[in-house]
């Protein structure tokens, strides 16, 4: 679901006013819902990803968090807690990458190996959720921040729709705490967040996509283009 789609101008009023009309014990789950229907509008399967680093990394923040358990066991919990997520992110993300750079050079050089090729659907905002899940279980280690143990809030804070699949890489003491203050509808506040919404849908629409219907042309076949033109 694209920011700048009429499903998102369908979607984004009702989560709005539905999380203020609900009471305030139950926003978190309609804020989870909303950021999981988000994400599987999309894919549904890949859901099964981010669902997997967020268990992965909430249960090693939690194991860390516990005062009770040695360095030794807290070391291990960070290593799996950053370990696993990387590794994810390097088989959507890079895998192919490397290993077709790595089987040019093995025929440059004459050695008769070849590695495989994945061809894997690279999950949208992959990067986004992985390096917030990662900085998360980090500072938790560091003692930057505590501990989060509600599960539900946690997978909030990986999956929350706004900056799922374009950022900010939001870090947890300045996003967890939001979740379970109480906020009281504002109008002036929701006008100031209108306005903004709207000079990016205009910097979106009328400037981005507008420029880019002279740029992508150059970008899909740079050596055709030579001067000014590619100097721009």
């Amino acid at each position: 679901m694209l920011f700048n789609s009429w499903e998102f101008a369908v979607f984004f009023p009702i989560v709005f006013i539905l999380y203020y009309l609900l009471p305030h014990r139950f926003r978190w789950m309609l804020l989870l819902g909303a950021s999981y229907y988000f994400y599987m509008s999309w894919n549904p399967k890949l859901v099964v990803l981010i669902g997997f680093v967020t268990l992965a990394t909430y249960f090693a923040g939690a194991w860390i968090g516990k005062d009770a358990h040695s360095g030794k066991s807290r070391k291990a919990a960070l290593l799996l807690g950053t370990l696993i997520p990387v590794l994810l992110l390097f088989t959507f993300k890079y895998f192919d990458f490397f290993s077709g750079e790595l089987n040019t050079l093995f025929e440059r050089i004459a050695i008769p190996l070849s590695l495989p090729m994945l061809d894997l659907v690279l999950p949208v905002g992959i990067s986004f959720y992985t390096f917030q899940a990662l900085s998360y279980v980090i500072e938790v280690y560091r003692g930057d921040t505590k501990a989060e143990f509600h599960l539900g809030y946690y997978a909030l804070f990986i999956s929350f729709f706004p900056q799922l699949v374009a950022g900010p890489i939001e870090r947890s003491g300045n996003l967890l705490p939001q979740f379970r203050e109480m906020h009281t509808f504002d109008y002036g506040e929701a006008m100031q967040g209108i306005r903004r919404m709207a000079i990016g849908f205009f910097k979106k629409l009328l400037v981005a996509d507008l420029i880019s219907m002279q740029i992508d042309p150059v970008f899909a076949s740079v050596t055709g283009w030579r001067g000014f033109p590619l100097l721009i």
